[in-house]
């Protein structure tokens, strides 16, 4: 009879669910973002639910909003901000709308390679500008990517930053992207992405720029016929929440979210990585014409008025980051 009882208190323990996620309020938290389901934003979004539902027991529910549904990217800040909207995966430049000191990663030319940007944002330069996101009322999670961002146009090849010459550039909402294109000799135009599809397609404009990933999960080959591989920008993208929204959630629940989120940023940058060649040649079989060996090093020399102007705006942010940089490139 005592094995028997025994036996049977053995499975109700087993069937208990376990003290951590016990605690866990049953809570649904809606993630949005503004581009489409083939996009590695929705591929992060949709792992990031995932982790959470595995790891709270199905006591968190996440729900993935995208192609702007919920608004473009500043205005789902701004629901963040006042707990109308409870999360987004939200690229870094309109971010930095919020909290200026974001846009130093924004600088043109700044790093060098993925992997001396992952470390910065990674470690404790990136980690004190994700905490200072709670000075706006928004929490700052983790760093997944938009990426190197790329110059497409539809009139003519770009070598050179004399050939950018009167060419109409979309940019982000971001003054040092703006300053950026100016100083490159383009008219910078900028607007939300949701109207900038719209304006390449009515030939508004002349081009924009983004990563790879983007250029090839919207089909701008349609309405753009030519790439540049400038890589004159790293952008980040941010896991963030509404700093209200979070405050509500028990510490069990912030740390599944927390963790969950950079993991699914780390996923996302591996999916970049190994879908870019793929993406370019399907994007040139598609009729692009992709200019790989533009002269960078002019285009860098065209930019140095945006580190004048910049530069010390950012308090020591900025030589933080390029000593980083530099001990990173010498071990």
């Amino acid at each position: 009879m005592k094995t028997l009882f025994k036996a049977a208190a053995a499975l109700a323990a087993l069937a208990a669910p376990l003290p951590a996620l016990a605690e866990i309020e049953p809570v649904t938290l809606r993630l949005a973002h503004v581009v489409n389901e083939q996009d590695a934003f929705h591929a992060a979004a949709t792992k990031f639910r995932d982790l959470v539902d595995e790891r709270s027991g199905g006591a968190i529910t996440v729900e993935v909003f995208p192609n702007a549904t919920l608004g473009d990217e500043r205005t789902l800040l701004e629901g963040m901000q006042i707990g109308t909207i409870d999360m987004g995966l939200i690229t870094n430049g309109p971010v930095s709308n919020f909290l200026e000191d974001m846009a130093v990663f924004e600088l043109p030319f700044l790093f060098p390679s993925s992997e001396a940007a992952y470390a910065v944002l990674d470690g404790e330069i990136g980690q004190e500008l994700l905490d200072r996101l709670s000075e706006v009322n928004l929490k700052g999670l983790a760093y997944a990517e938009r990426g190197f961002r790329n110059l497409t146009n539809s009139e003519r090849a770009v070598n050179t930053p004399a050939d950018m010459g009167g060419l109409r550039i979309r940019v982000m909402e971001n003054p040092v992207y703006i300053d950026t294109f100016r100083e490159l000799g383009a008219d910078a135009i900028p607007m939300a992405w949701t109207e900038a599809l719209t304006a390449m397609q009515q030939g508004t404009i002349d081009g924009q720029e983004n990563p790879v990933n983007v250029v090839h999960s919207f089909k701008l080959n349609e309405t753009q016929t030519n790439m540049t591989m400038t890589r004159h920008s790293y952008a980040p993208a941010i896991f963030v929440m509404g700093l209200p929204v979070w405050n509500g959630l028990g510490e069990e629940a912030q740390t599944i979210l927390a963790d969950a989120a950079q993991e699914a940023a780390e996923y996302e940058r591996a999916l970049n990585a190994s879908q870019q060649g793929e993406q370019l040649q399907a994007l040139s079989d598609a009729g692009m014409t992709i200019v790989d060996d533009a002269d960078l090093s002019a285009f860098a020399e065209a930019v140095k008025p945006v580190y004048e102007k910049y530069g010390a705006k950012f308090g020591d942010y900025l030589p933080r980051i390029q000593e980083q940089i530099r001990a990173g490139a010498a071990q």
